[in-house]
C-alpha cells in the first residue's frame, strides 16, 4: 500500500511540474543515451571529431560536454554543424560557476544555445559537501536559473561522495534538492552515490521529475573500491534504477561515464562495453 501511495504521490507531483515551462521536457519517457566525454577525455583532446564520430557509430545519441570542444572552441555554430552530420545531440554540458557569473553567463548562454544544449549542471562546488555550505549553492543556482530560464535553459548540480554523506533526507544534496524549486535538475552520480553507502533509487523517488539526465556509472574511483567498472558487470541494481528514471525522475538522458577502466581495456572499449551492457539490459525491461 505504501508504495502504492509513493507512486501515485510521485505521478501527482510530475503532473504538477509538467505545467511549468518546462513541461515538454519532464514527463516519463525511456530516455536517450549519451557519454559524458570527460570519460575519454584524451581521444577526445588528441582527434575531437574522430572520436565523436566513434561514438555516434557505438549507438550513443548524444553527448554531454566537458569544457573540450575541440577546433570549436569559438565556432558554435560550427560545432552545431559538425553534431548535426554526425547525428548527435547535446544531452548537457558540465560548465562551472565561474562561466555562469553575471559578467561571463551572456557568452556561455549565447554557445550553448547554439548548439542546442540546453541542460547546464554544475559538476562540482566543494561548498556542497556540507550542508551549511549545500544552502549557498542552491542559492547560487536559483540566481543561475533566473538568467537562463528566460532562454530556455536550466542549470543543475552533479555529485560526487560527500553531497550523499548523512541521514536520508538531511544529506548535502537532500539541502540543495529542497531549497531549490522543480527547474533546478539534480544530476545524480550513480556510481558515487553508492560510494556513499546509499541506494541511487531513493534519491531518485525522493525528488519526482528532477533527474532530468543520470550519470550511470558502475564504479567510481574511491580507493578500495573493488566495484567492476563496467555496466553489467557490477552490483548495481540498473532495472530498477531505470524503473525509477522513467516513471518518476521524469529522465531524458542516461549519462554513461567511465573513470574506472579495467586493466586490459582503452577508455574508448571501457565506455563501449558500458553501453553494451545498458543497451542489454535496457532491452530485458521492455
Amino acid at each position: 500500500m505504501k508504495q502504492l501511495n509513493l507512486k501515485a504521490i510521485a505521478m501527482a507531483m510530475i503532473a504538477s511540474v509538467s505545467a511549468s515551462a518546462f513541461a515538454a521536457d519532464i514527463k516519463p519517457t525511456d530516455p536517450q543515451l549519451s557519454v559524458q566525454l570527460w570519460s575519454i577525455k584524451d581521444d577526445v583532446g588528441a582527434d575531437f571529431e574522430g572520436t565523436l564520430k566513434k561514438l555516434a557509430a557505438m549507438g550513443f545519441q548524444g553527448v554531454e560536454f566537458a569544457g573540450n570542444f575541440g577546433a570549436y572552441a569559438n565556432d558554435a555554430k560550427g560545432l552545431k554543424v559538425f553534431l548535426d552530420k554526425t547525428g548527435l545531440k547535446a544531452s548537457g554540458a558540465h560548465v562551472h560557476f565561474d562561466k555562469l557569473t553575471p559578467e561571463t553567463i551572456d557568452a556561455t548562454i549565447a554557445f550553448y544555445k547554439a548548439i542546442d544544449c540546453k541542460y547546464l549542471i554544475i559538476p562540482m562546488d566543494k561548498r556542497a559537501f556540507t550542508n551549511e555550505g549545500a544552502k549557498e549553492v542552491a542559492a547560487d543556482l536559483k540566481k543561475v536559473q533566473e538568467k537562463l530560464a528566460a532562454h530556455g535553459m536550466r542549470t543543475g548540480y552533479h555529485n560526487h561522495k560527500p553531497e550523499m554523506l548523512g541521514e536520508m533526507g538531511n544529506t548535502p544534496w537532500d539541502v540543495i534538492g529542497k531549497n531549490t524549486n522543480s527547474d533546478i535538475i539534480l544530476q545524480q552520480d550513480v556510481g558515487w552515490t553508492e560510494v556513499a553507502g546509499k541506494n541511487p533509487v531513493d534519491f531518485v523517488k525522493a525528488y519526482p521529475g528532477r533527474t532530468i539526465t543520470t550519470h550511470y556509472k558502475a564504479s567510481a574511483p574511491e580507493e578500495g573500491n573493488l566495484e567492476h567498472p563496467i555496466i553489467g558487470q557490477d552490483t548495481t541494481d540498473w532495472k530498477a534504477l531505470i524503473e525509477a528514471n522513467r516513471t518518476v525522475g521524469g529522465t531524458l538522458w542516461l549519462v554513461v561515464e567511465q573513470e574506472s577502466y579495467p586493466k586490459d581495456m582503452t577508455p574508448m572499449q571501457s565506455v563501449e562495453a558500458s553501453l553494451k551492457g545498458l543497451q542489454k539490459i535496457i532491452a530485458d525491461t521492455q
